[in-house]
């Protein structure tokens, strides 16, 4: 392992003096800090044309210059001038490069645990705003009051579960699958008195999207389940409801259906839309999606569907038809 030649960047980097380089072992150089048992075995099997060596990352504590992060080439070479066996070894100095990441990798890493903490504490101020409005909904005497303050609870609680969500995700995306049934869990503890009498289900696939979106399908969800626990069982009547979501490469379709008493026909007088329907129209709106509202005799199946490309007419069709979720 002698050497025959060494560059001058090599011998100005590592502070070695060019006059007391050739001739000598390479594991000699400087204060013999290159005398390290993995490079030597690297270098035998180089020399004997078992592998060439390819990017090998080590460190190099020089007295001169400290720990150093070092990437090693070493190429066995092919010559017809005698029968030496020579070596051509490279050497990259990564450590500042390392550093660099390392520091950026920190700083992401603060940044995740602040913005984690960031959700937790406005999901914990979400949940005792949402406790104040149940307690004043509990002290009114006015029922309409009391309907607009439990709503107004169960729209704060519904964007609390997504900041606890975020808070738990490492993506910083929410898996809606757990959202909607946790969303869902919520709804039925807070407005479902008989869990016997009506069921609130979630049928979702495995799609993630981001907090925006999540807090979006959420107040939807929120709305539509209210809407259907308001007017969809009267008298105690029994029935269920599920949430469905699916996504694929053309869109994705958000659907809210019962099996209670239908849509209002015409003549009956049905209920003016309220607060609820024009939070869902702005939402879907803002998310360019189209609202479905088809009557499944029994029940009513609400769809928010945002279909793209030649398919957007064919899948809405279907779905005004009642084939998909």
């Amino acid at each position: 392992m002698t050497v025959i030649g060494a560059s001058t960047s090599f011998c100005r980097s590592f502070q070695i003096d060019p006059a007391r380089v050739d001739g000598r072992s390479v594991f000699e150089l400087g204060q013999g800090e290159w005398g390290v048992a993995n490079l030597r075995s690297l270098l035998r099997e180089t020399a004997m044309g078992t592998a060439d060596v390819e990017a090998y990352e080590f460190d190099l504590d020089s007295p001169a210059l400290g720990k150093r992060r070092l990437v090693l080439h070493a190429h066995r070479l092919v010559h017809e001038a005698g029968p030496e066996v020579r070596v051509l070894l490279e050497i990259f100095d990564a450590t500042e490069e390392r550093s660099s990441e390392s520091f950026k990798q920190s700083l992401i890493r603060d940044k995740a645990a602040l913005l984690q903490e960031v959700h937790h504490r406005v999901a914990n101020s979400l949940q005792i705003i949402a406790s104040v409005l149940m307690q004043s909904a509990r002290r009114v005497q006015s029922e309409e009051a009391r309907g607009h303050l439990t709503d107004a609870r169960n729209r704060v609680m519904s964007i609390a579960s997504v900041e606890r969500l975020l808070a738990d995700s490492q993506a910083g995306n929410v898996h809606l699958r757990d959202y909607f049934t946790a969303l869902c869990r919520s709804l039925a503890a807070s407005m479902i008195g008989n869990p016997g009498a009506l069921t609130l289900t979630v049928e979702a696939d495995d799609s993630a999207v981001s907090g925006e979106v999540s807090i979006s399908l959420g107040l939807i969800i929120t709305e539509l389940v209210i809407n259907s626990l308001k007017h969809a069982f009267p008298d105690e009547r029994h029935g269920a409801i599920v949430v469905a979501y699916s996504s694929d490469a053309t869109g994705w379709s958000l659907s809210v259906t019962d099996n209670g008493i239908g849509m209002p026909t015409a003549g009956t007088g049905g209920t003016r839309p309220g607060l609820g329907t024009s939070i869902v129209e702005a939402l879907a709106n803002r998310m360019q999606a189209t609202i479905l509202v088809t009557d499944m005799a029994p029940g009513t199946r609400t769809t928010i569907v945002h279909a793209q490309g030649e398919k957007a007419v064919p899948e809405l069709a279907a779905i005004a038809a009642g084939r998909t979720a």
